[in-house]
């Protein structure tokens, strides 16, 4: 996993994923990656914090499966993430802490 600075903001950050070839998003289209987890895994990671407020922060995943497929997922603060997709994202984030 490449953690990636120097981006002004998330958008420009999605955009750069965009022309990688990282075109599906993950946050509406979940059910893949929900169902086959342990086939996806993390290339790049994007954080941002609030200038004001660092619980004011965001984090831009470049997720790929072993199919070749590539999308992004967009979070705000993972704390407040509920449910499956946060449990998802740090599943990810560990096997990719591991290697």
């Amino acid at each position: 996993m490449e953690r990636m600075h120097g981006y002004s903001s998330a958008s420009v950050a999605l955009e750069k994923l965009s022309n990688m070839g990282y075109t599906i998003d993950y946050n509406i289209e979940f059910d893949d990656l929900l169902a086959h987890a342990d086939q996806y895994k993390i290339d790049y990671l994007f954080r941002y914090e609030g200038a004001s407020d660092p619980d004011d922060e965001s984090s831009v995943y470049g997720i790929s499966n072993e199919a070749g497929q590539k999308g992004v997922f967009v979070a705000g603060n993972l704390s407040l993430i509920e449910g499956k997709k946060r449990d998802i994202l740090l599943q990810l984030e560990l096997k990719e802490r591991e290697r």
